[in-house]
């Protein structure tokens, strides 16, 4: 369905969706741009569905990214229209123009306001939408909307990908069970600020829009925000939590309500989970690593020392290469300009010391070491100083494979 060869990296198997109540799923193929395949696909959500969202933060965002950040403030949704092969980006009012259609046909099709559509495209840049292969597929998408079709909408929304992305966590509200289900796509131009990601979450919760956008952002620094392919932010990434109301929970007074402590770590999981699901499914990927910095000043430095090197193309051929070449993560906190300590600075593969205090492990055996970067699972534990700063980010290495995709991708 994407690129080609399932990633070696991959889950064993797509885990079971569950009915979210409230919401309702279809896709199929509309020929935007592949043939044989899914490319379109629809949610709709009962009215009083409220929706939090974050989007990348490049300056040259697509137009439905425009269209989103515009209609967001209201906190209302009732529909989410989102198409592969074409990502309607760098097109002026033309490109406008289409997402308000794609907009007015699903909100005439469901009797809503078409400022209560959110729209999301991914694929090719610059690029004309052929929108009205978009539009006169709506009604079909109507008549097709299923409460277990949220699986259908996986792969529909996949570009480069190689497998479709899921996740599902529960938890309770108040004693009440609450559902938080989402799905994604990614696979390259990925690094912070989201990338050419799409990840769309659900949930029966019953959350304001204001608690939703509290909960949601500090959830993506820790999972979307925190990893990297290839250092590329791309133009399209969209995250939107839809809250569709149905569970009877009492109401909390806000984010930091207690009654909301397992929702907030449930909605972790999932975009934890789905991250991970995208780094695994890295163009080229053979090995997905995981990086832990502590000893920072902070948790925002942490991570930004952990995406330098992450971000280090230097770092990810010798991880390709198993090569434990700790210097080039030296390298790497260096140059992320953050406040470290050289003389406690101390690093570790798979949990065996190379560096330790600011100087090489003297008489090392390396072959341990070498062993665990051969495999497909690499971690690796960087000590900046003795500051309260931790974070985690996830990368992959950086193979041919890479190249091979990423070269002949409008062929």
């Amino acid at each position: 369905m994407g690129g080609g060869t399932v990633s070696p990296l991959a889950p064993g198997r797509f885990p079971p969706l569950p009915p979210v109540a409230g919401a309702r799923f279809a896709a199929l193929a509309a020929g935007i741009r592949y043939r044989g395949r899914p490319d379109l696909a629809l949610m709709a959500f009962e009215p009083g569905t409220g929706v939090a969202g974050v989007f990348t933060r490049s300056r040259t965002a697509g137009h439905p990214v425009l269209w989103c950040r515009r209609i967001l403030p209201a906190g209302r949704a009732r529909a989410l229209l989102v198409n592969a092969g074409n990502a309607n980006v760098f097109r002026g009012a033309e490109g406008d123009a289409a997402v308000a259609a794609e907009a007015e046909a699903v909100a005439a099709a469901l009797g809503c306001a078409p400022e209560e559509v959110f729209v999301a495209s991914t694929g090719l840049i610059g690029e004309r939408l052929p929108v009205e292969r978009i539009t006169a597929r709506v009604p079909e998408l109507v008549a097709g909307l299923r409460a277990d079709g949220l699986a259908s909408v996986a792969p529909a929304i996949m570009t480069t990908d190689t497998f479709p992305k899921g996740a599902v966590a529960r938890c309770t509200i108040g004693g009440v069970a609450v559902t938080v289900a989402g799905v994604a796509k990614g696979s390259g131009m990925i690094a912070p600020d989201m990338a050419t990601m799409l990840a769309f979450l659900v949930t029966d919760a019953r959350l304001p829009a204001p608690i939703l956008q509290a909960l949601l952002e500090p959830a993506v620094a820790r999972s979307f925000n925190s990893i990297t392919v290839d250092g590329d932010t791309s133009t399209s990434d969209t995250v939107l939590l839809f809250a569709t109301g149905r569970a009877d929970h009492p109401a909390p007074v806000g984010p930091e309500d207690p009654s909301l402590a397992a929702f907030r770590a449930a909605l972790g999981e999932v975009t934890r989970d789905l991250a991970c699901q995208i780094v695994r499914d890295g163009e080229g990927a053979q090995k997905f690593v995981t990086i832990r910095i502590a000893g920072a000043v902070d948790e925002g430095s942490a991570r930004r020392i952990g995406l330098a090197i992450a971000n280090s193309p230097l770092v990810k051929t010798a991880i390709a290469g198993a090569d434990a070449n700790w210097g080039r993560i030296v390298m790497a906190v260096g140059k992320a300009g953050e406040p470290v300590d050289p003389a406690r600075l101390s690093i570790a593969f798979g949990g065996r010391e190379v560096a330790r205090d600011g100087r090489a492990v003297p008489d090392l055996d390396e072959a341990p070491v070498a062993a665990h970067l051969r495999g497909r699972e690499v971690e690796i534990a960087v000590t900046v100083g003795d500051g309260p700063g931790a974070a985690t980010v996830w990368t992959c290495d950086l193979t041919h494979g890479y190249i091979d995709i990423n070269a002949s991708y409008r062929s």
